[in-house]
């Protein structure tokens, strides 16, 4: 009987876990920017970003708030808020998309994820390539894109214009948990 016990508690345990683990979330994930001229670089940091990850179908969705990127210096973050982003109007990036080829489980590899990045009121589609792999049996994305200023209609004023590149490398880290809820 005890045996019993002891296998039904183990069953319930497993199925309610198996149906929790199909969804991830990373709640401090690290998005970060490079823009390289001649004049000055200009680097930001975002280590609050949300992304939830689907294993059943391998959807991903990001969102992050734009106020949280931090720069190096108060008057590039200021001029990022007020002037380019906009972030009282356009708070928030959003991307959504799905990984190609989909498997489960999640395997060391690079696969491609396509979808729609929503950026200063513009959504635009990408192909981001991502590398997956697992860390203490986690899934952990990592990769690197680029993002055209033009693309996303934010203005750069001619007088500095040529202090910030048109192309802009975004990198990114999402580090995993089973999403609980």
């Amino acid at each position: 009987m005890n045996k019993f016990f002891t296998l039904f508690f183990a069953l319930v345990f497993y199925c309610g876990f198996s149906q929790n683990s199909s969804k991830y979330i990373s709640r401090q994930g690290h998005v970060s920017f490079f823009s390289y001229t001649s004049v000055e670089n200009i680097e930001a940091e975002n280590n609050q970003v949300l992304s939830i990850f689907d294993t059943t179908n391998g959807e991903i969705a990001i969102s992050m708030l734009m106020r949280a990127f931090v720069f190096k210096k108060a008057l590039m973050q200021e001029h990022f808020n007020e002037s380019y982003i906009e972030t009282d109007i356009y708070p928030k990036a959003v991307f959504e998309g799905v990984i190609t080829d989909f498997k489960v489980p999640v395997e060391e590899t690079t696969k491609i994820v396509k979808g729609a990045l929503t950026l200063h009121g513009i959504t635009k589609e990408l192909e981001i390539k991502t590398k997956m792999e697992r860390t203490n049996d986690l899934p952990v994305f990592t990769g690197s894109f680029e993002v055209l200023v033009s693309d996303f209609k934010i203005k750069i004023p001619p007088v500095v214009a040529g202090n910030i590149a048109k192309r802009i490398e975004v990198q990114f880290r999402f580090e995993y948990q089973p999403y609980e809820n």
